[in-house]
């Protein structure tokens, strides 16, 4: 966890409500860090119903492996999350080490192993020593409180310079309903989902399913769409849990998200994933600059996104970004290997809406000046026009630093 905040931190940070059915609280377990919090218990009514979407590392964390299995069951009591070590590459004994956590953390709640989920995050490949959970679940336990979400999201930070959160509010039929989320992330960071950790909580009464398929989609043109670094991590994990306890207030249950009822719902879901996803952009490790890539006439939405994921992952790219240089030729030459339909003389690329390309070669109105301090901005915008049909899609990502190095250089030091 660095102590400088990132420049592109947001200014406002919402005030996050209680949220019926959740209760929160953190602890020093001294996993790594020394005088700091790296150990959440989120405590869930019964009957809240769980979702999850997870990396596509074919090396995934114990904590991964452990919740896959769990979210058969769609039902949840309470969510275990530590930083400092990821319980990833610990072979057998990182599979113990989850079960030992499970049980304890089962014991000071009351309920089955089962409906225990985890997530871990830090370094790879050191074992996790869970006998350090043991009393402290329990005392977390007896304390819980829903108020807590800021000191909840400092608890889960590794390399993050800010706690990221967000929350909305939305009529669900007659009746008000809660989502609130918190995300960590700021490196090792590309879209194979869930391109961190990220959890969501709400009040409204949502089956198992519909929540899944909910949290499925929500997450294409949000985290998916997010990279810092191309690199996915082994411990990526997306949880939302729904405790229903909207539905004293009257709110309808929701089977299906393509139910009318569901719709102003949804929306307001998806809205709390993309402003996480954001937050997890703007604090890339070492970013002085968040960038977002837009890509039109494009044959396929698929095949934009491709060529997005090119520019935004290139390194000739992000690096000319921090220099504050509109090297148009370097976009030129990520879109040209993504692999992907494109016509040399029918592209055109604008830097914060200054065409500086167009047809092959550089515009005919082109002026230095004008789109060096259009670059001098904490927000660049990279327009791709490619001309071969209707195909548009956006991803977010950042500047690379010498800070990006100095992080990653030091991070296990």
């Amino acid at each position: 966890m660095s102590s400088a905040v990132s420049p592109l931190a947001p200014t406002d940070v919402p005030d996050m409500p209680a949220l019926a059915g959740v209760r929160l609280a953190t602890a020093a377990a001294g996993i790594r860090y020394k005088n700091r919090t790296d150990v959440l218990l989120a405590l869930l009514d019964p009957g809240t119903t769980v979702a999850g979407v997870f990396t596509k590392s074919k090396c995934p964390s114990a904590p991964v492996e452990w919740c896959r299995a769990k979210l058969k069951g769609g039902k949840a009591r309470a969510l275990v999350v530590n930083s400092g070590n990821a319980n990833a590459f610990t072979g057998k004994t990182g599979k113990q080490s989850t079960a030992l956590t499970a049980a304890i953390a089962a014991k000071a709640v009351g309920c089955k192993q089962d409906e225990i989920f985890l997530a871990s995050t830090g370094v790879i490949g050191e074992p996790l020593d869970a006998t350090k959970f043991d009393g402290v679940l329990e005392g977390l336990a007896g304390t819980a409180d829903a108020e807590d979400w800021m000191g909840a999201a400092r608890a889960i930070m590794t390399t993050d310079t800010f706690p990221k959160v967000a929350t909305a509010t939305v009529k669900l039929g007659k009746a008000k309903v809660t989502i609130n989320g918190m995300a960590k992330g700021a490196g090792m960071i590309a879209p194979d989902m869930a391109t961190m950790l990220s959890f969501i909580f709400t009040d409204a009464p949502i089956t198992a399913p519909a929540l899944q398929a909910l949290l499925k989609a929500g997450v294409e043109d949000t985290f998916n769409a997010v990279t810092i670094d191309g690199d996915t991590s082994t411990s990526d994990t997306l949880l939302a849990f729904a405790t229903g306890a909207a539905a004293a207030k009257g709110a309808p249950k929701i089977s299906r998200i393509s139910d009318p009822n569901a719709k102003a719902f949804v929306k307001a879901f998806n809205a709390v994933l993309a402003d996480l996803a954001e937050q997890v952009a703007r604090d890339g490790e070492g970013a002085r600059k968040l960038v977002e890539i837009i890509v039109e006439g494009a044959k396929t939405k698929q095949s934009a996104r491709r060529i997005a994921m090119s520019i935004a992952n290139s390194p000739l790219v992000k690096t000319a970004i921090a220099g504050e240089d509109a090297n148009w030729g370097r976009v030129v030459m990520a879109v040209g290997k993504a692999g992907e339909p494109a016509d040399r003389d029918k592209l055109s690329i604008s830097f914060n809406g200054i065409r500086v390309a167009s047809k092959g070669a550089r515009d005919p109105s082109y002026d230095e000046t004008e789109v060096s301090n259009a670059m001098k901005a904490q927000t660049i915008q990279i327009k791709v026009a490619l001309g071969l049909g209707k195909g548009r899609d956006r991803v977010l990502t950042c500047d690379l630093t010498k800070e990006y190095v100095a992080i990653n250089g030091d991070y296990r030091s």
